[in-house]
């Protein structure tokens, strides 16, 4: 496993829309494994492959104590009104915003065998963060669920924060690797360095 360049807001594949998964192969196991790793070394509860710069229709989540990988997501249903709460993105990192979602919603998805499955009445935490990360599958940023002003504000905060990824990639640090990950990965970058 190894950690992969988060996209941060600017990088055009943010807004484009991602391609259906036909096939599960090798190398979508390992993206997979890989943004698991990513996800859990930046701290965060979800990630979108158009994150890591990938174009399939692909997502990883781990919420309530709830781990999941979701491929070809939909939202087939819809419940509880609408609620408010605060979300981030691993995109726009260090900008925080109250957003509106379904209280609810049942998701139909593929897991990583190509097996349908559905998460009925996905709530609080993991109905949020499917949302979320559907939303990002379809090039589209919790920012964009704000209203002008509070979209105003929030792009304030993130001309500050942007600075910092000039390429408009989040770099993750080998350090914050846990320290037997970080010795595999060491090692690892030590032997593809070999000839």
């Amino acid at each position: 496993m190894s950690l992969l360049d988060i996209h941060v807001l600017g990088s055009p594949i943010l807004r484009q829309d991602t391609t259906r998964v036909e096939h599960i192969t090798p190398e979508l196991r390992r993206l997979v494994d890989d943004m698991f790793e990513t996800m859990e070394v930046a701290k965060g509860v979800g990630l979108a492959a158009p994150q890591v710069g990938r174009s399939e229709r692909l997502c990883v989540v781990d919420a309530d104590d709830t781990r999941l990988v979701v491929i070809n997501p939909e939202i087939v249903h819809k419940e509880g009104g609408i609620v408010r709460g605060e979300e981030g993105c691993l995109s726009i990192p260090e900008v925080y915003a109250d957003v509106d979602r379904y209280a609810r919603v049942t998701v139909r998805a593929q897991d990583i065998d190509g097996t349908w499955y559905e998460i009925e009445q996905a709530a609080n935490l993991l109905g949020r963060c499917l949302q979320h990360e559907i939303d990002h599958l379809h090039g589209r940023l919790f920012t964009d669920r704000l209203s002008l002003l509070k979209r105003r504000a929030a792009m304030k905060e993130w001309d500050y924060e942007k600075t910092k990824y000039p390429k408009t990639l989040r770099v993750l640090p080998v350090g914050d690797l846990p320290p037997e990950k970080d010795a595999t990965k060491a090692a690892a970058s030590t032997d593809a360095a070999r000839p």
